[in-house]
């Protein structure tokens, strides 16, 4: 009878070769595995080959970004969401800087391209809610905007996550949210409290975060 696989040993492996990409170790089967606890033959076990893990790497990221922004309540502010969810999406960051400089990794093939536009949808949806509830203007195009609004939360996450920036330049996010939100329409009061609610669900820094300097 087949041994059930263990999903922990799948993301250990998927971390663990993120890791070694940048540290810019070989990442060799070998390698890959040394210190795990486990054979070289997990890797046939859970991702079938080394081509295999290399898909199934960056797929990963874009699954783990889906459920944390799957996390964000809905509320009755549209706006505040929108923030929530960049606020998730650097949470995300934060926790796996690894994985999440891998994703962006055009050299590796996708499992699933669609899934990984779920991070996008997810923000036009919001925008449509925040349209909906006469925030913004009505000819403001929710793609156009979202795709701006995931374009500082990436840029924020870059520089703090895998760059030289400290943990304390997320809070930048806020007078760059507004002004792009304002500019859509929303009232310049309003629109700061709601940022500010949203934005306020960031995880304080951790050890490895507060420790850079720019």
């Amino acid at each position: 009878m087949a041994r059930a696989k263990d999903p922990a040993v799948r993301s250990h492996l998927l971390d663990r070769a993120a890791h070694m990409l940048r540290t810019r170790q070989p990442v060799t089967l070998r390698a890959l595995v040394a210190g795990t606890g486990v054979s070289t033959m997990a890797v046939y076990t859970y991702f079938g080959s080394m081509d295999g893990l290399w898909k199934a790497l960056r797929q990963e990221g874009f699954t783990r970004l889906a459920a944390k922004l799957a996390a964000v309540s809905t509320t009755t502010d549209p706006v505040r969401d929108l923030a929530s969810l960049g606020a998730a999406y650097l949470a995300n960051a934060l926790e796996s800087p690894d994985l999440y400089r891998v994703m962006f990794d055009a050299g590796f093939e996708l499992e699933d391209a669609d899934a990984a536009d779920e991070a996008l949808h997810c923000l036009v949806r919001a925008v449509e809610r925040a349209k909906t509830a006469g925030r913004f203007r009505g000819d403001v195009d929710p793609l156009e905007l979202a795709t701006h609004s995931w374009t500082i939360g990436h840029g924020l996450a870059s520089l703090v996550a895998t760059g030289p920036l400290p943990h304390q330049a997320l809070a930048h996010a806020v007078p760059m949210l507004t002004a792009l939100f304002v500019s859509a329409g929303d009232d310049p009061v309003r629109c700061r409290r709601s940022v500010e609610r949203g934005w306020g669900q960031m995880p304080p820094a951790g050890p490895g975060t507060a420790a850079r300097r720019p």
